[in-house]
């Protein structure tokens, strides 16, 4: 069982740790439906609704359906559902600020003169990958997911934090009714700034710990009870909300905690995210120096993640992985995401906008992947000399824009 002093030392001796870190190191650096309350998840272009594994069993398997419920959502559909590959791709393409070149006009007053007129750059379409352009580095080529995939038909919105833990992020901050008040007025205000994108709420609950000191096995790291993830999991439900396992590995291996998880990877709406700032390859503390993932890491997890996905006939699942320098990630250009899991990487940097802009530019634009995201941080991006946090419309001007948007 988990000593909560002995975790909350820990976690307040490695987050003042954190906040010596100076702003330049940033820089550089669902298938049967409708039950009471449930998650829903629609899929976007099967209109197929799932619910958790959870909720299922609380009616019972192959249960006939209450008086007011409708006969029609025990129909069960062919697995995997079709993906509008048509939309995927403009909608990739909208996310690069993709514009359809101008024709070129041959204006010789000679017939017999020979000139060279430039081709326009037109986009790349396949059948087994997604749309690129030739020449430049966005949208990079992947293979398409399944149907249900949440992005990029939705921007998802993430609450962060731990329970625990009022330094670690809003969640930890706040009851869940006012997180919850709080999350709704947040994805109002990304709604507005982009009417074309819907918003997919999300919790992102930091599951394991990284610790400032060793534990009983030396690691370094703390799993979160399981009555703390169900917690979370209710507070995402209340929302309409996915739930993100956020996993900080210290000095143990992303093999031996991933398999911890399993159990809330079978549902439909449970993802991962990696903390690769807090994986200790090196055998350092952690919060001593930044730690990393490899390819190799996050190949493991995108693969584990798609075995469940298979056996388990789930919709896409999505991997977020964080990042605010060069090292923290290495070998990108191995890292595959599949039809089951699609892969976000995710700029956590903090400070003033112009440097988030730059540490953008440097550590996630040069090393396509498949998606981008941003993590904005209520309190440490208003550190001097900052004057105030990006807005949504701030943050739409990257290019690539960002798919997923996390708040701390």
């Amino acid at each position: 069982m988990l000593d909560q002093s002995e975790f909350r030392r820990g976690i307040i001796k490695l987050m003042t740790r954190e906040t010596k870190k100076s702003i330049t190191l940033f820089a550089l650096v669902v298938p049967v439906i409708l039950a009471g309350v449930f998650i829903v998840q629609a899929l976007s272009s099967s209109k197929v609704t799932y619910v958790s594994e959870a909720v299922k069993n609380e009616r019972g398997s192959g249960s006939v359906p209450k008086e007011n419920e409708s006969a029609e959502v025990a129909a069960v559909p062919s697995w995997p559902v079709p993906l509008d590959t048509a939309e995927y791709d403009r909608r990739l393409l909208a996310l690069v600020n993709y514009q359809p070149p101008k024709p070129v006009i041959n204006s010789a007053s000679s017939t017999s003169a020979t000139t060279t007129v430039p081709q326009p750059v037109l986009p790349m379409y396949s059948s087994s990958s997604n749309v690129t352009i030739p020449g430049k580095l966005w949208p990079p080529e992947a293979v398409y997911p399944n149907g249900g995939a949440i992005v990029p038909f939705k921007r998802i919105l993430s609450y962060y934090g731990n329970f625990f833990s009022r330094q670690m992020g809003i969640l930890g901050e706040y009851e869940p009714d006012e997180v919850l008040r709080r999350l709704a007025a947040t994805q109002k205000l990304w709604e507005e700034a982009d009417p074309n994108t819907p918003v997919q709420p999300a919790i992102e609950y930091i599951a394991m710990v990284a610790q400032a000191e060793a534990g009983r096995d030396g690691m370094y790291r703390a799993m979160m009870p399981a009555a703390e993830i169900e917690k979370a999991y209710d507070i995402a439900k209340q929302a309409s909300a996915i739930l993100i396992l956020d996993l900080q590995i210290g000095l143990s291996t992303i093999e031996q905690e991933l398999p911890k998880f399993k159990t809330y990877l079978e549902r439909p709406e449970v993802h991962i995210a990696l903390d690769p700032e807090f994986s200790m390859k090196t055998g350092d503390k952690p919060g001593d120096v930044i730690g990393s993932h490899s390819a190799a890491d996050i190949n493991y997890v995108i693969n584990y993640m798609s075995e469940i996905v298979r056996a388990n006939k789930l919709p896409p699942k999505v991997l977020l992985v964080h990042r605010f320098t060069q090292n923290m990630v290495t070998g990108y250009a191995d890292i595959t995401p599949t039809p089951e899991v699609q892969v976000i990487v995710v700029m956590d940097g903090w400070g003033p906008k112009d440097l988030k802009r730059g540490t953008y530019g440097q550590v996630i634009v040069p090393e396509p992947v498949q998606f981008t995201g941003l993590k904005i941080f209520y309190k440490n991006d208003l550190k001097p000399p900052s004057t105030g946090i990006m807005t949504p419309a701030e943050a739409l001007q990257l290019n690539p824009k960002p798919i997923f948007i996390q708040y701390q």
